[in-house]
């Protein structure tokens, strides 16, 4: 018999902080890029920003994977990693959809290895390390590194790309490359074993939590309807009070 989902608030609240952190600073970049918002987005604080909302939504991905895997095993057993396959390409053929539309209206700087192509990618990737929380950790550490070590470095080829030997002249609007955000997802899988063993909470928390948590945890709960439709609701928002306009 399949267990009961159990969701945990906090884990959800923590997924809605990194959605709340990426509509901040997407509805700023919209007000530069369409607007008359005169901002380096790009400035030492703004990359930090960027990369602390990047990590926690990607880290609580790993985690999360954490979580499904211990109160579902027994229920699926063998087949539980069809279920990840299904999830994982599922999300690959979301970042597809998006490479499309981004490849349409930016082609110059289109999407093709984004956070939903690294999330896709991770969840399938990830499966036989979910119950290896010590060989997670160490492995996590080792992308990390190596992806750090890639990031200021360009290659002659594009074929590993996803990986993250960006090629010369790279150029994205998103982009999660395996190496360091596999890492990233490693070390959120293990941190799940730590404070969630057998898929149970080790610390306490409020039964009925703020209001604030509660928020954020509904936005957690829907981060990926919400980062699928955010951008043109976005800018949407801003046409409609006259903040945006479009180039002719």
């Amino acid at each position: 018999m399949r267990k009961r989902k159990e969701r945990f608030p906090e884990v959800d609240a923590l997924r809605g902080c990194a959605i709340v952190m990426m509509l901040v600073y997407h509805t700023l970049f919209d007000l530069v890029f369409f607007g008359n918002l005169k901002m380096d987005l790009f400035s030492l604080f703004w990359r930090g920003y960027v990369t602390a909302g990047a990590s926690l939504f990607v880290g609580i991905a790993g985690l999360s994977l954490t979580l499904r895997f211990n109160r579902e095993r027994e229920g699926y057993g063998t087949s539980l990693f069809l279920k990840y396959l299904k999830r994982g390409f599922l999300l690959l053929v979301y970042g597809a959809a998006i490479t499309i539309v981004t490849y349409l209206v930016f082609p110059e700087a289109y999407i093709r290895f984004g956070v939903l192509h690294c999330l896709g990618a991770s969840t399938i990737l990830a499966y036989p390390f979910i119950p290896r929380p010590q060989l997670s950790f160490f492995l996590g550490l080792g992308c990390i590194v190596l992806g750090n070590a890639l990031s200021n470095r360009s290659f002659s080829f594009s074929s590993l790309f996803w990986l993250g030997f960006k090629p010369h002249n790279f150029l994205t609007l998103d982009y999660f490359p395996l190496f360091p955000w596999f890492g990233v997802v490693l070390l959120g899988i293990s941190l799940g074993n730590l404070l969630y063993p057998l898929g149970k909470r080790r610390f306490t928390f409020p039964e009925k939590p703020h209001l604030l948590l509660q928020g954020l945890a509904f936005l957690g709960r829907h981060s990926l309807a919400i980062y699928l439709l955010h951008q043109p609701a976005i800018i949407a928002f801003l046409l409609s009070l006259g903040l945006i306009r479009f180039p002719p």
